[in-house]
């Protein structure tokens, strides 16, 4: 999602994207979604439809800024992600049990009330993790971590250890993500498909390999439909990834 009609052709602003989990990325699609950018600016002047109609139309409630990205923007979402892990005071803790603390937690923090409760991620190279805090729990006490069914056993590192980890390439799932999100900004600033294809591999080679048949046009029609698919609904989905490591070791993108 860009500011000027031109500035989906820069392909490295959308690298950050290789980072994000399976609800980060669901919050990249909706966000450029067109109707939901209408209701955030209505429910912000509080015009017409109300709190609930945004929840249920969206599945999420504040509605979130659609100008910020996932690296700014933390969307509360009404069913919450796979891999979040609720952690509660230990009710019968054991005389070694470790106490909560905050701090231990390593990595880049986000702290924040989604209306519901405290809910807290946690940024480590290539990979988020998300906590959903009780509120009676208090710095210093005992605690208990649970999970839902099927998401992926939470490791709570607390040491600079867990840092010294090898990282590969960006899988070719990872790297679908940033083409079909350019692909989509493209469109929605009304280029054509062969446009799309000009950015993203040069006009050089569109001039030879576009046609009626080609396979870079199917390539860039998939992904122009993928993108819509996702825009309009299909997001819902990503929230329930597990999360997992992407990319290369990376700390958070800052601004220029």
């Amino acid at each position: 999602m860009t500011d000027s009609p031109e500035a989906w052709h820069a392909s490295a602003a959308y690298l950050y994207v290789l980072h994000l989990d399976g609800p980060a990325l669901a919050w990249e699609y909706l966000r450029r979604n067109p109707d939901y950018c209408s209701d955030w600016w209505r429910h912000r002047h509080r015009v017409g439809a109300g709190a609930g109609a945004v929840v249920e139309r969206w599945g999420l409630y504040p509605p979130e800024n659609p100008g910020l990205d996932a690296r700014d923007a933390h969307p509360a979402w009404s069913s919450e992600p796979n891999g979040a892990a609720q952690l509660h005071p230990d009710l019968a803790p054991a005389d070694d049990a470790v106490p909560f603390d905050l701090w231990d937690i390593i990595g880049h923090k986000h702290l924040f009330h989604d209306g519901r409760y405290l809910s807290l991620i946690a940024w480590l190279p290539g990979c988020w993790r998300r906590f959903v805090l009780a509120p009676t729990l208090e710095q210093g006490m005992p605690y208990v971590h649970g999970l839902h069914d099927g998401d992926p056993p939470l490791r709570m590192e607390s040491t600079a250890s867990s840092w010294a980890r090898s990282w590969t390439r960006p899988s070719r799932a990872a790297l679908l993500e940033p083409l079909t999100l350019q692909t989509l900004d493209g469109t929605l600033a009304g280029a054509t498909l062969r446009e799309v294809a000009e950015v993203l591999v040069g006009p050089a080679v569109v001039a030879a390999d576009w046609h009626a048949d080609s396979a870079l046009r199917a390539r860039v029609r998939r992904l122009a439909q993928r993108g819509a698919v996702l825009m309009h609904g299909g997001y819902r989905g990503l929230l329930q990834q597990a999360p997992g490591v992407q990319g290369r070791l990376h700390g958070p993108a800052k601004r220029p």
